[in-house]
């Protein structure tokens, strides 16, 4: 695969070991359709190329790295707190998000902790069908998304 962009996260297990991203250079099919070529190395079950398909080339590199973000963050290694970027800009650092999704009621909440403490949410703001629960830092603790089947990327949605 000829590469447009990669990453490297330092997955923190003993011994630490890295977790190659790789986003591929897209391709036209003989369909007339775009496909990207992507790979995680470094996940369990992920080793080995996969790809997308779009409408044009565009549409396939961003739903390849949609396919990544959405890999990453499903992860055990990523729920366990255990993938980090090292090499962030300064003034930036990276975040784990945690996803769990409620087919019957139709709701997603996103937590920016992996677990928020009973209480720890002070208040909550509603804004377009989207709950933000907030600490009495001020800080962002999660979002709750209302009609998720609609709101959330098709390769979430279960």
């Amino acid at each position: 695969m000829y590469e447009i962009a990669h990453r490297v996260l330092l997955l923190r297990t003993d011994p630490p070991r890295d977790v190659v991203v790789t986003i591929g250079v897209p391709y036209e099919e003989p369909t007339g359709e775009w496909s990207c070529p992507y790979r995680i190395d470094g996940l369990d079950g992920w080793e080995h190329e996969r790809k997308v398909t779009g409408f044009d080339s565009l549409e396939a590199v961003d739903l390849a790295m949609v396919m990544v973000r959405a890999a990453l963050a499903g992860s055990h290694e990523a729920r366990e707190g255990l993938l980090s970027w090292d090499e962030m800009p300064s003034g930036q650092r990276a975040r784990t998000v945690y996803v769990t999704i409620d087919p019957a009621q139709d709701t997603a909440y996103v937590a920016m902790k992996h677990e928020i403490v009973p209480g720890g949410a002070v208040r909550r703001v509603e804004a377009d069908g989207v709950l933000l629960d907030y600490a009495d830092s001020g800080e962002l603790l999660g979002l709750e998304l209302l009609n998720a089947s609609t709101v959330l990327p098709p390769e979430l949605r279960l």
